[in-house]
């Protein structure tokens, strides 16, 4: 099968890449193109434009950073859904909010195409490893036309509901995740302070009732200061920017959210933006 995928990040090279290693023949675009050198060299076909990749597939995957790179490679002046052929499927793996997500799929209705939100739940290694959880909504049937390909990428798929569904929940996980990444790194400031060692502050706080499991994987980096991306800090903030505004669409109050969204603001103002998430705890230390 021949796949457009749009968007080749930290994310979106690696689940590319796995479909390629499956046999499908893939027609990608990257505003920065030499992140396709990689896919190109074992076959993939590199677009000048999204509105390129339209024009050779009938499946379109984008994995993007924000809503406003999600709109301009759909619907811009070189957008790709004016040129898909009638009845095309877009799966948009990019984690946006999900007023966004329903915009975008209605976009897509109207233009006589098909749309389905398969945000995923993981980072680098998940997404290397074929590992990653796709959260979905959309149709059924549009869902089980793309099973293979997101079981090549991943290792469950949770179908939430309809259009924005997936977007939904991916949302509300993340949200979380920044939740627990901060107060674990404040217990940790905490107990740093009081004399106790790092080391044993891990081992003990993670293998109690408290931790949750992503904190594991993130032991080494704490320990070792080594925050070199896996989910960077600029796009932990920017959903927990995007949850913040989906809690005041639904009219909802969640100050600790607002608490939680601002400190990693300053964290990203403070020059950690393209270091790890985690590396908020190197923020609170101080």
């Amino acid at each position: 099968m021949k796949i457009g995928f749009i968007g080749l990040g930290i994310m979106g090279s690696r689940m590319a890449a796995n479909l390629q290693k499956a046999g499908h023949e893939l027609v990608v675009y990257n505003r920065t193109a030499s992140k396709a050198d990689e896919l190109v060299a074992n076959g993939a076909q590199l677009a000048s434009s999204p509105e390129e990749v339209a024009q050779q597939c009938r499946l379109v995957f984008t994995m993007l950073s924000t809503p406003d790179a999600v709109e301009e490679v759909a619907t811009g002046p070189q957008g790709f859904l004016k040129v898909l052929p009638g009845n095309s499927l877009w799966v948009d793996c990019s984690t946006v909010n999900p007023s966004f997500t329903a915009r975008m799929a209605q976009i897509a209705l109207k233009m006589g195409h098909r749309f389905v939100d398969a945000p995923v739940s993981g980072s680098l290694m998940p997404a290397q490893n074929g590992q990653l959880i796709f959260l979905v909504g959309g149709e059924a049937k549009d869902v089980e036309e793309i099973r293979p390909l997101l079981d090549v990428m991943g290792k469950a798929v949770t179908h939430v509901g309809g259009h924005g569904q997936g977007a939904s929940m991916k949302m509300t996980v993340n949200m979380l995740m920044g939740h627990v990444m901060a107060a674990f790194s404040e217990a940790l400031t905490l107990g740093s302070s009081l004399g106790i060692s790092e080391e044993v502050l891990c081992q003990t706080l993670l293998s109690g009732p408290a931790a949750a499991p992503f904190l594991k994987l993130k032991e080494n980096k704490l320990l070792t200061r080594d925050f070199s991306p896996e989910f960077p800090l600029e796009w932990m903030h920017k959903d927990l920017h995007l949850a913040s505004v989906t809690a005041y669409e639904q009219g909802v109050a969640l100050p600790g959210l607002q608490t939680v969204k601002e400190l990693y603001a300053q964290a990203k103002q403070n020059g950690l933006a393209d270091q790890d998430f985690s590396s908020i705890y190197s923020f609170l230390k101080g």
